[in-house]
């Protein structure tokens, strides 16, 4: 089933002023597409846009005991690698709103909706602290050396997850 959505999405970007998004070809849809994200999954996007990333929240069907393990400070996590710590400090990030109606959701456990049509944005927040950001919506910034071992139990559990630019990460460690 195909969800439509009539409020706001967003799309966040390190480059400012973009008044019109338009659809660009992606391997992950058919047609060129333009990509929004709703409010509640804004802090898996709060990074420089090739920074890997494992971002991940209890789901309905979440164990107790994963929440536990994996859900120890906050209510989402979003993990980086220590490489990335400077760049996370340092970029600014601008939040564009994009009016909802021509988005289909593509995957709701990462809140990801796409168009087919070139969208234009309402307005725009500049983010100049991300970390602060993480802070402020009560997401822990987990930083790590590698993100593989993680990337894996992530996947193997009964989280919502969403694992982002791993092309990037660093090689796994060797056991």
């Amino acid at each position: 089933m195909v969800r439509t959505l009539s409020g706001m999405l967003f799309h966040i970007s390190e480059e400012a002023n973009i008044n019109r998004f338009e659809p660009r070809p992606s391997e992950y849809t058919i047609e060129p597409v333009v990509w929004a994200i709703d409010a509640a999954h804004l802090r898996n996007y709060l990074v420089p846009r090739d920074c890997p990333r494992v971002t991940y929240y209890a789901g309905p069907q979440t164990t107790g005991t994963e929440m536990e393990t994996f859900l120890n400070r906050g209510s989402a996590v979003v993990a980086i690698e220590h490489c990335w710590l400077e760049r996370v400090a340092q970029c600014r990030l601008y939040c564009y709103s994009l009016p909802g109606q021509t988005f289909e959701c593509l995957d709701e456990g990462a809140g990801y909706f796409v168009s087919p049509e070139a969208v234009v944005a309402t307005g725009v927040e500049v983010i100049r602290d991300a970390i602060a950001e993480f802070r402020l919506r009560g997401v822990e910034l987990r930083v790590l050396p590698n993100l593989w071992a993680l990337r894996d139990a992530v996947i193997a559990s009964s989280l919502q997850f969403s694992i982002i630019r791993m092309r990037n990460a660093l090689p796994r460690s060797a056991p």
